[in-house]
Order: structure tokens, then C-alpha cells, then sequence
């Protein structure tokens, strides 16, 4: 697929990309690139690219692949991800039999394991509908310690020998005998469970969930960690490995409560670019403890939990601005969201709306806008930090949602195209391992909502995708293949390329040569995803497709 020359010393090593689709801004049919060291040089056509030929060090036959920015995922929980792909994942269980069943085997693989970790069980998808008892669990593991989250990763449960580990755990808000775990009783148990995780093992985690992304043309992460989900070595442990390995970039972020110049300093001394992420205003749907105007419908003894009011917000946002960090939070119920908005503006009108909007805080999630909270989002410049997978996993009229909200409210939910309509800026993630790694499937996803009026172009999800992740960072020339810009890309097998928009007379204009708008794989469900080729970061082949 290359040929290459030795490199002159006195200069960066040059790569010509030749013989395929390059998607840029700068030339919508370019078909050639040439990467200087860690920044693209140049993109044109093939004719031009002949001129180049000659005095590169390496040229790169691409036979027809599509050559793209990398992606960025803008919400990611690192370890966590590589615990699910080395360990014990039951996303794939079917009944509750199943799930006890795979807990058996991993119990029995994993002998010399502390405490046994799992995640990704759902009750509700199984014929039994009801979780495994503690009695079941106990059973599984043959006595041994167990913390299983669920698949949103809002509560847990966890067998007898593992809550015997936390002191006092009954008397924690979110306890209950039997059920799963909530509140502050989740994280006790969450902090227990992963301090058993020795350096080696978090290390191999991390490792794993790492080259699973940049398989997938990830090129960027950003991981969303703090006191009250992973602990301090595992996030500047990671940023370590990342920083001291070829692989996908990791951006920190490090979700505590910041009051002061001196609580700022302290998070980022830790390495974070803010105390942001999931910052929790609330919990989940799945859970319960989403923070909503109105009861749920399958509960309506409860409205869900509320970690934050609009006062803790203002402070924290004031405080993140003077010191010149990013402040976000994890808010997805529809209370959860106006305490943001309205404590997001209380602090604009004590430091200044322009310092706020400067600062580019994010908030995860984003699930149940309002018109008024979607406003709120573009007059304050709040970036919208969302997964599509989440709608793709609990949409519809069958889905989670519904059965949570019901039908009229669940089909409010995720509105990309008020958003992207509004001006607010969107950077796209999974929130893995809730919501596996899969950027197409995510563009997919935000292309192809379950409710019409939500979705928007694939060029738009795509967009939001790469270059969103990268403006949600305060970073605005990378995440596009343009000269000057980070040589941040990736290489993909797919079919015909076209242009995919909810509204048919804009995807027609923009499949005229005229428009130069460039093209996309087809993401139509049912489709083939394309397939990554290799990923390439800062220059660095940090993937490359075996036998390609």
C-alpha cells in the first residue's frame, strides 16, 4: 500500500496520501494529502499530487479508501471500557439465567481476582423482568465479592461478601435490602470495588479500551472521571500511559465541586482541563434518578434525585470562570437541566456573560430539553456533550424511555436538531462503557433518531463527531483535514459515498456538483459501517488493520 524513502534529518518526515476520497473542507474532491510531521501540509487533487511525488519520504496508494478526520469521543470512562472488553460484559445477556450463568464462568476464569467487576446488565430487556438476588449472586460467585453495575451505570448490585467491605453501608442514602444500590451507598461500594484493582490490572484495562478506539478511528477521548466514579491514580495513571504510549489522545476531565481559586488549582494540578464531565446535577433514566418536573410514569412516587441546585451551580461555574477552566456537568432530566441553565446564568450575571460563554462549560448528556432550556444552552454558549447511542439503545415506542415517561415525553428527548437549529455547539460520544464504543454507529444514530423531527444530516452528526470534540475542548483548528491542522486522521473501506439529510430537498441540492458539499459513507440502517483501515494521530500510525 506505500513506498517509502529514508528521510532527510534536517526536516520532518513527509507522507503523500494518494488514489482515494479525502474529506475536507478545503477541497471537496480532493483525492490526495500530504502530511509533514504531525500537521497536514497540503489536500488536492490527483493531478497536482504528482508535483509532490518525488520528494516525499513515503507515498501512500490509498486504492479508493476514504481518508477522514479521526473522531473524537467526547464522553468516555476509560478503565471502566477496558474492564467490560477483558472482563465481565453482559450486555449481550439475554435472560436472567444467562447473565448468572456468565457470572459463574468469569467467577471461575478469574480466581485470583480480589473483587470480581461486571457491568452492563439490564432487567428490564430480560423475560424475568427482576434483577439476580443477592442469594443468587452470592451463589454465583461461590461467596466471593461482586460489584455489577447496571448498563447506565447509576446503580449496581453487588453480593454479600462485597458489601460486607464497606462499614456502614446501610445507613448511606441509596441503600435498600435487596435492590440495587443508588446515591451515595453506590459510590461507597463503587470506591471499594475499584481499589482493588492493582496498578498492572487498571493498566491493562486502560490499554485495552484505548486500542479498541483507535481500531475504531478514534483518535480522541475525553475522559470523564472524578472522586465519585473512578479515584485520583486512575486518572492521572491514565493520562500518564497515554501521554507516554502511541495511541489515542486522552483529554481529562475531573468532576469536583470547585468553589475557589485553590479548589480550581487543585484540579488541575491533577492534569484535568476542568472540573467538568459528569459533575452529577442527577442520575439516570434506567435508575430512576434523573431529576424530573413531573413523577415517572412507571414510578409516580418519585421525580428522581437532585445532587445540585441552581446556587451550587452558580458557585461552581464562577468560580471555574475566574480560574479559567472549563466547568460542565452530567444533567439529564428536565429539572436537572433547568438548575443548570438557571444556576449558569446566576453565575454569568456575577462574572460576566462574555467570561462565561468564553469559557465554553459543557454540560453531558442533555437529555430532556425544553425550548427554553434549549435556548438558555445557546445564549449562555453551553456546549451539548450527547450520545445518539443512548436514543439508538432506549428510543422508540417500545423503549426504555417510554416505558419511564411514557410516549409523549420520551419523544421530546435528545432534540439534535434544535439544538444544532439554535446554534448550540454538539460534541458526540458514547458514555462507554454505557453505551459501546462506535462512532459511526453514533452518527448513525443521530442521523436515523426514532423521532423524525430530532434527526439531523450525517454531515452534521459527523461534523459534530470530529471537530465538535475538539471545539468542546476550546480547540477550534483540529478535527478537519485542512492544511495546518493536526495530522489527526483515519482510513476507512466503504461503499459509494453520498449525502444524507432529514430533508430531502437540502440532500438533493447538496448532491449537486454545485453545492460542494463532500460526501459521506451511507449510514441507512441495516447498512454495512465502514471499516477502519488505520488511525493515525499526530502523524503516529497508532492502528492499522491487519493483512491491509
Amino acid at each position: 500500500m506505500s513506498q517509502s524513502t529514508a528521510p532527510r534529518a534536517d526536516r520532518p518526515r513527509t507522507l503523500l496520501l494518494r488514489g482515494g476520497e479525502v474529506h475536507s473542507p478545503a477541497d471537496p474532491f480532493a483525492t490526495a494529502m500530504v502530511v509533514e510531521g504531525d500537521r497536514i501540509a497540503w489536500i488536492g487533487s490527483e493531478g497536482a499530487a504528482d508535483s509532490f511525488a518525488d520528494g516525499v519520504d513515503e507515498t501512500v496508494e490509498l486504492d479508493g479508501a476514504l481518508v477522514t478526520p479521526a473522531f473524537t469521543d467526547a464522553h468516555v470512562h476509560t478503565t471502566a471500557t477496558g474492564l467490560a472488553l477483558t472482563g465481565l460484559d453482559l450486555a449481550g445477556a439475554r435472560t436472567l439465567a444467562d447473565a448468572l450463568a456468565r457470572i459463574r464462568a468469569h467467577a471461575a476464569a478469574r480466581p485470583a481476582d480480589r473483587v470480581l467487576l461486571g457491568t452492563g446488565w439490564d432487567a428490564g430487556g430480560w423475560p424475568e423482568q427482576r434483577h439476580p438476588t443477592r442469594a443468587e449472586l452470592d451463589e454465583a460467585t461461590g461467596g466471593r465479592p461482586l460489584y455489577l453495575t447496571r448498563v447506565d451505570v447509576h446503580s449496581a448490585l453487588a453480593s454479600t461478601a462485597m458489601l460486607d467491605l464497606v462499614p456502614g453501608l446501610a445507613g448511606r442514602a441509596g441503600y435498600a435490602h435487596d435492590a440495587p444500590l443508588t446515591g451515595d451507598a453506590h459510590h461507597a461500594v463503587r470506591a471499594a470495588a475499584y481499589a482493588s484493582l492493582g496498578p498492572a490490572q487498571r493498566a491493562e484495562a486502560q490499554r485495552a479500551a484505548l486500542a479498541h478506539a483507535a481500531s475504531l478511528g478514534i483518535g480522541s477521548v475525553h475522559e470523564c472521571a472524578g472522586p465519585e466514579i473512578s479515584s485520583e491514580d486512575d486518572f492521572t495513571g491514565l493520562l500518564a500511559l497515554a501521554a507516554s504510549e502511541p495511541g489515542p489522545r486522552v483529554h481529562g476531565y475531573w468532576a469536583e465541586l470547585v468553589t475557589s481559586a485553590k479548589d480550581a488549582a487543585r484540579v488541575t494540578a491533577l492534569g484535568a482541563l476542568g472540573a467538568a464531565g459528569d459533575l452529577f446535577a442527577d442520575g439516570s433514566l434506567g435508575s430512576r434518578t434523573a431529576h424530573l418536573c413531573a413523577p415517572y410514569a412507571d414510578a409516580p412516587h418519585t421525580a428522581g434525585t437532585a445532587h445540585l441546585d441552581a446556587d451550587a451551580v452558580a458557585a461552581h461555574v464562577a468560580a471555574c470562570t475566574e480560574a479559567g477552566i472549563q466547568a460542565g456537568f452530567h444533567a439529564i432530566g428536565d429539572a436537572a437541566i433547568e438548575a443548570v441553565t438557571t444556576g449558569v446564568r446566576r453565575a454569568a450575571e456575577r462574572v460576566g456573560p462574555d467570561r462565561v460563554r468564553a469559557a465554553r462549560h459543557r454540560v453531558e448528556h442533555a437529555e430532556m430539553l425544553t425550548g427554553r432550556t434549549v435556548a438558555d444552552f445557546a445564549d449562555l454558549a453551553l456546549t451539548a456533550s450527547v450520545q445518539p447511542g443512548f436514543d439508538a439503545a432506549w428510543g422508540g415506542a417500545d423503549g426504555m424511555y417510554a416505558r419511564r415517561l411514557g410516549a409523549e415525553r420520551a419523544r421530546t428527548l435528545n432534540p439534535y436538531a434544535a439544538l444544532l437549529r439554535a446554534g448550540v455547539p454538539l460534541a458526540l460520544g458514547s458514555d462507554s462503557p454505557v453505551v459501546p464504543l462506535g462512532p459511526w454507529e453514533a452518527v448513525r444514530a443521530a442521523a436515523f433518531h426514532h423521532t423524525p423531527e430530532h434527526r439531523i444530516s450525517v454531515r452534521g452528526a459527523f461534523t459534530a463527531h470530529t471537530r465538535g470534540g475538539w471545539r468542546a475542548l476550546g480547540q477550534d483548528d483540529a478535527g478537519v483535514l485542512a492544511p495546518g491542522a493536526p495530522a489527526d486522521y483515519a482510513l476507512w473501506r466503504t461503499g459509494a459515498l453520498v449525502v444524507q439529510a432529514p430533508d430531502t430537498r437540502v440532500a438533493n441540492w447538496s448532491t449537486d456538483p454545485r453545492s460542494g458539499t463532500p460526501g459521506l459513507p451511507d449510514l441507512t440502517p441495516g447498512g454495512q459501517l465502514p471499516v477502519c483501515l488505520r488511525t493515525v494521530v499526530g502523524g503516529q500510525t497508532v492502528y492499522a488493520r491487519p493483512n491491509e
